[in-house]
């Protein structure tokens, strides 16, 4: 794919990892890997080593969470730990407003403004991981330290 045929919320995820002193590791496929199943089977990996970048409303404010694509996040859970109310998932338009990325491939980074993000910690079993990159057809690779580091994420169960 030519540098200039490079989505923009692609490019803006690459130009965040680099920043962020990670590796450029987008994958751009031919078909869409919407859903951790689908990435799954492009990959070849376990789907647990899928991290869904899930946007959730916490009053009007955005908590991004990255969950294993094997977990389905407990709300009450979460709420519960962070001490806070009800905890929604995001409409399509909130996960755009917010991170500049359509749901079903919104990455970890890469969004207009920060982002409290919560870490699911039983993503630290997989020695890589994969990511959405910022559109339907983009992930990358990345450990579960790096993507600690590069989120600043809280490490959480979330399930």
């Amino acid at each position: 794919m030519h540098p200039d045929a490079i989505p923009g919320p692609v490019a803006n995820v690459k130009r965040a990892l680099t920043a962020l002193g990670a590796p450029d590791t987008v994958t751009v496929f031919d078909s869409k890997v919407p859903t951790a199943a689908a990435a799954a089977a492009t990959l070849g990996c376990d789907v647990a080593a899928i991290t869904n970048s899930l946007v959730f409303d916490l009053g009007g404010t955005p908590l991004l969470i990255l969950a294993s694509g094997a977990a389905k996040v407990d709300v009450h859970k979460v709420a519960e730990q962070l001490g806070t109310g009800k905890i929604r998932r995001a409409s399509p338009e909130f996960v755009l407003e917010h991170t500049g990325q359509e749901v079903g491939g919104v990455a970890p980074v890469g969004h207009p403004e920060k982002i409290r993000t919560l870490l699911d910690e039983s993503l630290s079993v997989h020695r890589v991981l994969w990511a959405g990159a910022g559109d339907h057809n983009s992930m990358f690779s990345i450990s579960y330290e790096d993507l600690h580091r590069i989120t600043g994420a809280e490490e959480l169960q979330v399930r």
